[in-house]
């Protein structure tokens, strides 16, 4: 499907959302002097997360004033079928800590479908994006800019396997399902968060999963993964940034992971007091054949 001029449009303002929210991040990234509060929820917010959030929404008042807006740290505007989704910087936690993976997440939805995204990482001099129709890239500009896609692999054996963690998977009631995938695949490597996605659909990595996530957190990855030939979907199999959690691989491998990634029936007991410690024997034995 041929993207429409105005979705090119949308793309082009989603880089200049990107590069303004670069500039503020980098200025305050390892500071000193860097704010640091906890959410109700626990999780941290920062000076930096609170800033690009609010820089974004000014520009897009001003430049898509119809268009509603879904933010991880300030109130939904707006209304009807066009909605902005934010996540001024997904990796807080890195952030905060002085690691330099995190990322700027920007997309663009219509509806339920996302048609574009724009996933940008300035510690890491790397930004990736996509638009329906358009195909997914990795670059610095629009103009300077490589395309991408998904690796061909097609067995569990051969694959690589990105997460986020082990305790999300305890406390969502797989972890045994999650440890069963761990000792199925070749290779496993806790890259985490946007990254795990973007290897993704770069190739480098065949399957990433979290077994609980955010609207904001998935939009923008949704249509990268899309667009570069693979699949994405929560970790029941339903498209799109649906939730629960979200399940991206290169599309040939989708179906066996989601059926080793499937609740137990009502009758099984999981023996939850051992759960966490089959997830690290097999993730021990998956990285013995790396």
């Amino acid at each position: 499907m041929a993207p429409s001029k105005d979705l090119t449009d949308d793309l082009r303002l989603a880089h200049v959302l990107a590069d303004n929210a670069d500039s503020i991040t980098m200025a305050r990234f390892r500071a000193a002097d860097l704010v640091v509060t906890s959410k109700p929820d626990l999780s941290h917010v920062t000076d930096a997360d609170t800033a690009v959030e609010e820089a974004i929404r000014k520009v897009l008042a001003r430049t898509r004033p119809r268009d509603a807006i879904h933010g991880e740290e300030l109130a939904d505007t707006g209304w009807g079928p066009r909605r902005w989704v934010i996540d001024p910087i997904d990796g807080t936690a890195n952030y905060l800590r002085g690691v330099p993976v995190w990322a700027t997440l920007i997309a663009l939805m219509n509806g339920d479908s996302v048609e574009l995204g724009v996933v940008s990482a300035p510690a890491l001099n790397r930004r990736w994006w996509a638009a329906t129709g358009l195909g997914a890239f990795s670059g610095k500009s629009l103009m300077n800019a490589t395309r991408i896609q998904v690796s061909s692999v097609g067995q569990l054996a051969d694959a690589s396997l990105s997460y986020s963690d082990l305790h999300g998977w305890v406390g969502a009631g797989r972890g045994l399902q999650f440890g069963e995938l761990m000792r199925s695949v070749w290779r496993t490597r806790a890259f985490g968060d946007f990254y795990s996605y973007m290897l993704v659909a770069e190739g480098a990595v065949d399957i990433a999963t979290e077994p609980e996530l955010k609207l904001h957190d998935m939009a923008a990855l949704d249509v990268v993964v899309r667009e570069a030939g693979g699949v994405f979907t929560s970790i029941d199999g339903d498209d799109g940034p649906v939730g629960p959690g979200a399940l991206a691989t290169n599309g040939r491998l989708h179906e066996d992971v989601l059926a080793m990634l499937a609740e137990f029936d009502d009758d099984t007991t999981e023996p939850d007091e051992t759960e966490e410690s089959i997830i690290i024997v097999g993730r021990r034995g998956s990285e013995a054949r790396a």
